[in-house]
């Protein structure tokens, strides 16, 4: 028997990939998974209204489907810029208001829960928090897809058990990330593992994005890692944008200006069809589908089944 029964492409009852829904309405068209490329842009952390709005719209104008943005940001120094909290929720709120794009952002605490619940689509578990199976675990207990970011020394096999944990408890709404891996290389603020992808995609039914940002930490490179994991079998991209990435109070150095994320949809857009494939358009999403309530956690079940 699979160590990851849930996650597992074996086990999944149809013995194909399984789409994600994001949003209120769980069969609206906003879908991750086969068959689509889904791309979510934003700035690294929620830094001022302005900038978010500006940012939402030109990221909404270019292809994206979702905003990213960090409220609470883990940071390696206790001196670095770490989120606004709960007005950076609030600011996210609005730009979807403004922009109609689903948000992404990160939840750092299971404490964090319901307060990020009342903004947040679709929730983030950061690479630091691959193993925080405190935080999974409550991931599992409620009603929203999560985004789980592969650790930075983290192997395959430890991602799929970490998404088992969540769906585990109850939530199969699980899409993989993979981010880049620490390694002795220099050039680069992390090693993007595109090898991931296909292998991913052998193992588990569960869709697979890459965020080519936090694996280059230069923004000269994020294009072509794009295109090489939507041409490696990627159903997604998680991208850094930001409207003035040298005043940024975190990330600056990796974060695109919208002109250069244009261009980046630009060039997927063939790769993407080359390999069988379409990109999500802002076109699918519904109008008032992404309102947001807190929902309660639901009982924790060792049966779930994928969806």
């Amino acid at each position: 028997m699979s160590e990851y029964p849930l996650a597992a492409l074996a086990s999944s009852p149809t013995r194909i990939p399984s789409h994600v829904p994001v949003g209120n309405d769980l069969n609206g068209r906003l879908q991750i998974g086969e068959g689509t490329v889904t791309v979510m842009a934003g700035p690294c952390s929620v830094e001022g209204r302005d900038m978010l709005l500006e940012t939402a719209h030109a990221v909404r104008a270019s292809g994206a489907v979702m905003l990213r943005g960090g409220a609470f940001k883990p940071r390696s120094s206790p001196y670095a810029f770490r989120g606004l909290g709960q007005e950076g929720l609030d600011l996210l709120a609005e730009a979807r208001a403004s922009s109609g794009l689903p948000i992404v952002t990160e939840v750092v605490d299971a404490r964090q829960l319901e307060s990020v619940m009342a903004v947040a689509d679709m929730l983030q578990v950061g690479a630091r928090n691959m193993q925080n199976f405190a935080l999974l675990a409550a991931l599992g207990e409620v009603d929203r897809p999560v985004l789980l970011k592969r650790g930075l020394s983290a192997t395959l096999k430890e991602l799929l058990l970490a998404a088992e944990y969540i769906m585990a408890h109850g939530n199969a709404r699980v899409v993989l990330c993979e981010r880049g891996i620490r390694t002795f290389e220099t050039a680069t603020r992390n090693t993007l593992d595109l090898s991931a992808i296909p292998v991913l995609k052998l193992e588990t039914h569960l869709p697979v994005i890459v965020d080519p940002s936090h694996a280059a930490g230069r923004a000269d490179i994020i294009a072509p890692l794009a295109v090489a994991a939507i041409a490696a079998g990627a159903d997604g991209l998680l991208v850094e944008v930001h409207p003035d990435p040298a005043t940024a109070l975190s990330d600056g150095p990796q974060s695109l200006t919208p002109l250069q994320f244009e261009a980046l949809m630009t060039a997927i857009a063939p790769i993407a069809a080359l390999t069988g494939r379409t990109l999500t358009r802002p076109e699918c999403l519904r109008a008032g589908s992404h309102s947001r309530q807190a929902a309660a956690p639901r009982q924790a079940s060792s049966t779930a089944v994928p969806a």
